[in-house]
């Protein structure tokens, strides 16, 4: 199983895909510095695998790489964030 990460930019999101297949995706709003992080999808035969932690720690290593602080309006994206201490700073206050 081989798995690509990719940022589709074009459509403010988040891509993963799994044996080149599009397995999920967190989309994203852009406002100046801040992306929030409205909705993630796994597709029905990708769950279970770790697909949507995948991506969504991909687009939060990418935000803190380009300077971007975060608004997890997502409940995923949240309860990511809580469990996982070092993305607590990149939270928009």
């Amino acid at each position: 199983m081989t798995t690509e990460l990719k940022h589709n930019a074009a459509d403010t999101r988040f891509e993963i895909y799994v044996d080149e297949v599009l397995a999920g995706y967190a989309d994203y709003a852009e406002r100046g510095t801040v992306r929030d992080f409205n909705h993630t999808v796994t597709f029905p035969e990708f769950r279970r695998r770790g697909v949507a932690a995948e991506v969504v720690e991909y687009a939060l290593r990418d935000s803190r790489e380009h300077g971007f602080t975060v608004l997890p309006t997502c409940w995923y994206v949240d309860q990511f964030i809580a469990a996982h201490s070092e993305y607590r700073d990149l939270v928009a206050s």
